[in-house]
């Protein structure tokens, strides 16, 4: 039976990352630097890197196949986390009505 990890759940090597998304080590590193993701790191210092990572890695080489700079990708995913947190934020607003009035029928 195969078990599923979170997709935090940080797991890979830069080298096996680098492998998985169709790209070379140095950039991963380039990534980290210029502030496109942050993987963990063990005791020791090595990255390591979870699904969530390979999915953002994926979406940044998608945005470079479009042509955008780093500084437009950095951009493009600030605004795509905002546009995820302001909904999370709505829908939990959407919620408590429904809470409210579900506590008053009782």
């Amino acid at each position: 039976m195969t078990q599923k990890r979170p997709k935090d759940l940080a797991v890979y090597a830069i080298s096996v990352a680098a492998e998985l998304v169709g790209t070379g080590q140095q950039n991963l590193r380039l990534y980290e630097r210029k502030g496109l993701l942050d993987p963990q790191r063990t005791e020791g210092g090595t990255r390591r890197y979870s699904e969530k990572d390979l999915d953002i890695l994926r979406r940044i080489s998608h945005l470079l196949a479009q042509g955008l700079n780093l500084s437009g990708i950095r951009l493009v995913l600030s605004l795509e986390a905002e546009n995820i947190s302001l909904k999370n934020k709505l829908d939990r607003q959407d919620a408590k009505p429904d809470q409210q009035q579900k506590a008053s029928e009782s």
